[in-house]
């Protein structure tokens, strides 16, 4: 996207708020103008509206291969009634975000500043009036509120919408699927009981398996990430193709973690990484290391997995990924681990 100077420095100030609660309208400031345009015929156009923000817990963060933050909804729910999608970045901190704004990075800000009450402010872009014009039009006071809501309604209902079935099928015998997690383990070099126990994990053994933010089947995988391992989005059911992919996603995981010698500890960060994302962890890892911690053993990187979650971790000059609900990642790990010990002691 070509470089635009500011014609207009547009701040729309919405002030925390319980449901139906009425807060004060959007304000607006203005600041010298200079040439350049890309308003919001040119963006109609592009399909795509480029929203800056901070990673946090309200403005945006990575959750299980989708995102996540009031403030990311809000910009979704206004890129979706604009007909564009919503491309959202991350700056590192509020010079950033302004200085890509002004420079014409991007088409919308979103702040979030810390006061009695949470009062997050969008900035539009440079040379954009009428974008301004249709953010006022489709402002409501309502929607914080209702932004929050319905956050707190996808973070507390069941992720994963799935049939529950038993940890195990009968004595000797984990999951019907016990075939192809033998087949496919043993190209990776991995247990297999170990595989049995991350499924039950991601779905229960249940091949329909969907969760909110997309990701399908035996070992829930998202659209995209099928794309990269080849294989098709109407086999995302298929027990067989599901397992093949995921293991194949293991294997490459592995990989980028083939530094970690123990083998045990460089699968707990890979199984990490298949919940949380690879970046996180890393994030982690240096953070243990920062601390004298051993950054190669899970022990010593789960208490900073859990720590990402606080404005003092996750903006710390060595996070380079930002805010993650890092307790379900913990949580992952470890129920893994105990299922798979049970494994190992009931199933040959």
């Amino acid at each position: 996207m070509k470089k635009l100077a500011h014609i207009a420095l547009v701040c729309l100030l919405l002030a925390a708020c319980q449901r139906h609660q009425e807060v004060p309208p959007p304000t607006w400031s203005t600041e010298t103008a200079t040439d350049g345009s890309f308003d919001l015929s040119e963006i109609e156009m592009s399909g795509e509206l480029i929203a800056l923000t901070l990673t946090g817990p309200d403005t945006y963060y990575d959750y299980h291969g989708g995102h996540l933050g009031v403030h990311y909804l809000m910009c979704l729910d206004f890129a979706q009634h604009l007909g564009v999608r919503l491309r959202m970045e991350a700056c590192r901190d509020t010079a950033e975000l302004l200085q890509r704004l002004d420079a014409g990075d991007a088409d919308l800000g979103v702040l979030s500043f810390q006061s009695d009450s949470l009062s997050p402010g969008w900035r539009i872009g440079s040379n954009k009036p009428e974008l301004a014009e249709a953010l006022a039009a489709w402002y409501r006071p309502t929607m914080l509120a209702e932004a929050k809501a319905k956050e707190h309604q996808m973070l507390t209902q069941p992720r994963v919408r799935r049939h529950i079935y038993a940890p195990m099928l009968s004595k000797g015998v984990i999951s019907h699927y016990d075939g192809y997690f033998k087949q496919y383990a043993k190209r990776i070099g991995w247990d297999w009981r170990l595989i049995a126990a991350q499924c039950y994990q991601e779905s229960t053994f249940d091949p329909q398996a969907k969760s909110w933010a997309g990701a399908t089947g035996l070992m829930q995988i998202m659209p995209t990430t099928a794309d990269h391992l080849g294989l098709p989005r109407d086999q995302l059911t298929n027990p067989e193709q599901n397992i093949a992919a995921a293991t194949r996603y293991l294997k490459e995981l592995e990989q980028a973690f083939s530094y970690i010698r123990d083998r045990q500890e460089r699968q707990n960060m890979v199984l990490a990484s298949y919940n949380g994302g690879a970046n996180h962890v890393r994030d982690a890892m240096r953070l243990a290391e920062r601390d004298r911690r051993n950054p190669q053993r899970w022990q010593d990187v789960k208490p900073y997995i859990l720590r990402l979650s606080q404005p003092e971790y996750y903006n710390d000059t060595l996070v380079r990924y930002g805010y993650m609900r890092g307790s379900e990642t913990a949580d992952y790990v470890d129920k893994i681990r105990q299922r798979y010990d049970k494994y190992r002691r009931t199933v040959r």
